[in-house]
């Protein structure tokens, strides 16, 4: 984190948070004294950052009932009017600084749809102020920032939903299933791609004509990363540079993770090591659009040892031909576009002989000797290996994660619990191991990283004494 960052989460509160615009710090007052929502009465929702995955958070919250949209903050002033369009709103209330809408008292619940070195700054100041908080994923900007999220969540007593919306989908709770049921057996290995070949894909995304100093607010842009001139395409397209985001790792490992920790209930790998290049789109981005990323994850009480890959290419070329896949002793899980499907192929316990085997390399009568050893040891129930089974799961087909992930959010919100699928310390859990991708891949070094504590090892301590086994408790700090 750096030191203006460090000032700035350590002096935040209700109070510190408002004082730089006179006229919203009284109302600030009494935000904690706002009562518990009533589970018939609407959730009054305010977004900040309405751009692309601010709209597709905002329209998949709206799909819930009893929700309304009663602000918006966004530092690009043409958004701003769109909202009011997009949404059917003409009286929305927008702005430009979004501590304006935490001191509204009609504001229950905000998205933080920031580009992502704003996400810690606008969450801890929204929970500060008695709001219940919906981040995009990642859930940070820098591995140093989680701690503070988390002790600030705890102290709120408010929801808190970190946005990796597909672990909310019928496959993802069907795999979990499958694996506490113990249909693939002690999980060995897990390999995950996520390819395109698109300029759109590649994060260029539009920039308005207009764009300028005059209707893009920079300076608060910037916040706390290195100061530089008026730059639209730093400002549209943030997430090719370092500064303000995460790169492949954060906008696309950290789905994949996330998933793989809720079907596995894992906390997290203890190595992980990142490597690639910008291979295709040199334009000035900071990024990789090539990055392979092996991450160890440590046994404990509830699962063995195992390894996972995760690969992303921007410029594949060729067929693309994205998979998860989730593989044990006795089987495999596959993610499809529809579902997932899972395979069992159990080994039989005999190991064999024969083939292509060194048994026809021994003399004759030693050949007859194993034979003879082999019969006595393995008996015939014992040769037969289980035939190869699969089982098909299909989604249903009007299903909508991404209003589902809402779901959980807004009910939790309601009943004023802090329980939600996807809460900041699950949140940072998987955003570290991203985020320790990206420090791997420009370091050119191992990231030791202990899940139970949630802290960073340096190579010295990794060497030490074995790392301890995780309890299923610990799974909630």
């Amino acid at each position: 984190m750096r030191s203006s960052r460090r000032k700035f989460i350590k002096s935040l509160s209700v109070a510190s948070a408002l004082l730089a615009t006179e006229g919203v710090a009284k109302p600030f007052n009494i935000i904690r004294d706002l009562k518990k929502i009533n589970p018939n009465d609407k959730i009054r929702l305010a977004t900040i950052g309405i751009g692309i995955q601010g709209h597709f958070d905002t329209q998949a919250a709206l799909r819930n009932p009893d929700i309304e949209l009663v602000a918006v903050a966004d530092l690009y002033d043409g958004r701003l009017e769109q909202a009011k369009n997009a949404f059917k709103n003409p009286n929305l209330f927008t702005t430009r600084d979004f501590r304006e809408i935490l001191a509204r008292k009609d504001v229950d619940a905000v998205i933080i749809a920031t580009p992502d070195h704003w996400h810690d700054q606008a969450t801890i100041a929204a929970l500060n102020a008695g709001k219940s908080v919906y981040c995009e994923k990642p859930m940070v900007h820098q591995i140093s920032e989680g701690k503070a999220v988390i002790d600030a969540w705890k102290k709120s007593g408010k929801t808190m939903q970190v946005g990796s919306q597909r672990i909310s989908s019928a496959s993802f709770k069907e795999a979990k299933r499958m694996i506490e049921a113990g249909e693939i057996g002690p999980i060995n290995f897990i390999e995950s791609s996520n390819d395109r070949f698109s300029a759109i894909g590649a994060w260029n995304y539009s920039i308005p004509l207009d764009a300028s100093p005059k209707t893009v607010d920079w300076d608060k842009f910037l916040s706390d990363a290195p100061k530089r001139p008026f730059d639209a395409k730093r400002f549209f397209r943030w997430r090719n540079y370092r500064d303000y985001g995460t790169g492949v790792a954060g906008d696309l490992f950290v789905h994949l993770i996330t998933g793989v920790h809720y079907v596995t209930g894992s906390l997290g790998p203890n190595r992980i090591f990142s490597s690639g290049n910008l291979a295709y789109w040199k334009d000035g981005r900071d990024v990789p659009d090539v990055m392979s990323c092996i991450m160890d994850y440590p046994e404990t009480d509830k699962q063995s040892a195992f390894q996972m890959v995760l690969r992303v290419n921007f410029a594949n070329a060729g067929k693309i031909n994205d998979a998860t896949r989730i593989i044990g002793n006795e089987g495999e899980i596959r993610f499809t576009g529809q579902g997932l499907t899972l395979t069992k192929n159990k080994l039989a316990k005999a190991p064999g002989y024969g083939g292509y085997d060194s048994l026809f390399t021994f003399p004759e009568d030693t050949q007859q000797e194993y034979i003879k050893k082999y019969d006595a040891e393995w008996p015939p129930e014992t040769r037969q290996k289980e035939p190869v089974k699969e089982i098909k799961f299909e989604s249903p087909k009007d299903e909508d994660e991404h209003r589902m992930h809402f779901a959980d959010f807004f009910d939790n919100v309601r009943k004023g619990s802090q329980g939600t699928i996807e809460d900041p310390v699950f949140g940072f859990r998987a955003a570290a191991p991203v985020l320790a991708c990206n420090e791997s891949y420009f370091e050119n070094k191992v990231v030791h990283w202990d899940p139970v504590t949630m802290t960073q090892k340096a190579e010295g301590q990794a060497k030490g004494a074995p790392a301890k086994k995780a309890s299923a408790a610990q799974n909630k700090e």
